[in-house]
């Protein structure tokens, strides 16, 4: 069985990702993008679906680990009866083709260890001819290959390779694994201690352009690495997770594919970066967005692949069990084919936060604009499935016709700000229009609160968004209604639930965690209500909750205190950094986008 979501740490090259567990096992790694056809899939089985461990021979009495300080370089510690050992990790920002790099060090006295290696190309479906090779072994399967260079003597049984050795204190061991394509001759080799080294320069570098100075720094730069290795550097786009189908409830159904693009992360991620200094990955991702959503309206969608790719098709795969035999195990994701009308109030606003810190301007950019904008002057009427990607009914979501209502509000602020030709005044009264019925339609009067969907009397954790946006003022007593009812209906143990499942309403069984990103939402709230203290205490419990090297999955079971969904969670983190920074600096997300 897998280790718990929060036993793992990440380790990426900002073009693809993989999990390595406190037992020291890589249980899930996709060659050579994040998309990819993992090699090792233990995550979401067994060991023979392909890992890669790397640990003491004998018990262990304590394991400690943490990146180094401001980088992407794991370092896990094992100590035993027989002495200390640290093994680190890391994977090279990538030049060539990808590698994973493992070096073992000896601490304290001297410490067998052992490594087994199961590649399993193809989510673990495909069983690759290994063979002894000068300096290590190669794996060939279909289209893919790995060489393991090692100087430690390794050994197959039974199709796992397998190895031992000593290393005393002061000494230490390198293994590197180098991915290429089948018919392509083998890379060369590369030094594992200085590619360590340079890795963690790189991201020393990376992070000091950080310009986040409040209280949280070290949260902050963690979530911002992460988000970093969650992007893939040749187009600017950013997966959601670097995992599929971890599940939001053990046992459960609710098991996604998170390693694609979804355009309403755009907002976010763009404020997060771009308030920490980091303008050229915000404009990579503003970049990627353009070409993905480019061409007729009627064909936007909700999510991309990596270089925009829009087919996405949704499939299972049975010989996995599932992480903790939670089956279906999926790849693709069949809601990229959904209509969900916030896409396009995450996009304009997205674009307009862009022109108000000073991006520069793609020549097609307000063309691109005008076509989506055209579009939801049609269908915005219509009812859809929503943020959460309900898979019932299409319903009147009071979240997407508030985002309906974000696009033309900053169309028409784009018109009147930055000199850009439109008609103002047609969208300006369709905004008007929208409020309107909105607050007519969307708020329940006998409970004093918005509600999930028109007519409706649940609340839903997206209401949290309407204030963040400048629909209303926080103080307003329909926002404070909203967040009474959040806290009376879908608080558990500090963390908001998105919605109740049991309302049967995204036509899927019951059960799942809190979700992180809607806590966040809730903390800002508190922050633009002048509730400092119950914001304060809403965030530091989220710290709280996040795993030992400060990673956060989509999800949380307060009662069994674990961490659920797929992980990292881009989502979660995001809200870390602007839920941040709305408690310690002035020019925050929340105000920003009020006032942009």
């Amino acid at each position: 069985m897998a280790s718990k979501i929060e036993d793992y740490a990440l380790i990426g090259d900002c073009q693809t990702a993989g999990l390595v567990g406190r037992d020291g096992s890589i249980d899930w790694l996709c060659f050579p993008r994040f998309d990819s056809g993992a090699c090792f899939a233990a995550l979401l089985g067994t060991p023979d679906h392909g890992r890669w461990r790397i640990a003491p021979t004998e018990p262990v009495r304590q394991v400690t680990r943490a990146y180094r300080n401001e980088t992407l370089v794991l370092e896990t510690t094992f100590e035993t009866d027989s002495g200390s050992v640290t093994l680190i990790d890391c994977m090279p920002i990538r030049t060539d083709a990808p590698d994973v790099v493992r070096l073992v060090q000896g601490r304290r006295g001297t410490v067998r260890m052992r490594i087994e290696l199961a590649i399993r190309f193809d989510y673990g479906s495909i069983t690759p001819w290994v063979r002894q090779e000068p300096g290590g072994v190669s794996a060939v399967g279909g289209p893919d290959t790995l060489h393991l260079r090692t100087p430690v003597p390794l050994d197959g049984q039974g199709w796992t390779t397998y190895g031992e050795f000593d290393v005393s204190e002061g000494e230490q061991v390198p293994f590197v694994l180098t991915w290429h394509r089948s018919h392509d001759s083998a890379p060369p080799a590369i030094d594992a201690v200085h590619v360590i080294e340079t890795t963690a320069d790189w991201w020393r570098a990376w992070s000091a352009r950080c310009t986040y100075v409040g209280e949280w720094r070290d949260a902050v730069i963690r979530s911002l690495i992460t988000l970093k290795a969650l992007t893939y550097a040749p187009t600017g786009g950013m997966v959601a997770a670097p995992t599929t189908s971890l599940p939001e409830h053990i046992g459960g159904q609710r098991n996604w594919d998170y390693r694609y693009c979804w355009l309403r992360d755009a907002t976010f991620t763009l404020t997060a970066l771009m308030q920490c200094g980091y303008i050229e990955e915000a404009n990579a991702w503003r970049q990627w967005l353009l070409r993905a959503v480019a061409g007729r309206g009627s064909e936007l969608r909700i999510m991309y692949g990596l270089s925009g790719e829009r087919r996405l098709p949704e499939l299972t795969l049975p010989w996995l069990p599932g992480y903790e035999h939670s089956s279906p195990v999926r790849i693709g994701n069949a809601a990229h084919d959904q209509f969900q009308l916030d896409m396009f109030g995450e996009v304009l606003d997205c674009l307009h936060l862009g022109r108000h810190f000073g991006l520069n301007e793609d020549a097609s950019e307000w063309r691109i604009e005008r076509e989506l904008i055209a579009r939801l002057e049609d269908v915005w009427p219509e009812p859809d499935e929503g943020i959460w990607e309900v898979r019932g009914p299409k319903r009147h979501f009071t979240h997407s016709k508030l985002m309906a209502w974000v696009a033309f509000d900053r169309a028409v602020k784009d018109v009147e700000r930055f000199g850009l030709d439109g008609p103002a005044d047609r969208w300006r009264q369709l905004g008007h229009q929208l409020h309107r019925e909105i607050c007519d339609l969307g708020f329940n009067r006998g409970r004093n609160t918005f509600v999930q969907y028109y007519g409706g009397t649940t609340v839903d954790a997206a209401l949290l968004m309407m204030a963040e946006v400048g629909f209303l003022p926080a103080t307003d007593p329909r926002i404070v209604g909203t967040v009474a009812a959040v806290e009376r209906d879908l608080v558990r143990g500090g963390l908001v639930d998105r919605y109740r499942s049991e309302s049967g309403i995204d036509g899927l069984p019951t059960g799942e965690g809190a979700f992180l990103l809607c806590t966040f939402w809730l903390a800002d709230n508190y922050a633009l209500m002048g509730r400092r203290a119950d914001a304060r205490r809403t965030f530091e419990h989220l710290l709280s909750i996040r795993n030992d090297v400060g990673l956060l999955a989509e999800e949380y079971d307060p009662v069994a205190q674990r961490h659920l969904g797929n992980f990292p969670q881009a989502f979660s983190h995001l809200g870390l950094i602007n839920t941040a920074r709305n408690l310690t600096q002035p020019d925050t997300p929340a105000t920003v986008r009020q006032q942009a």
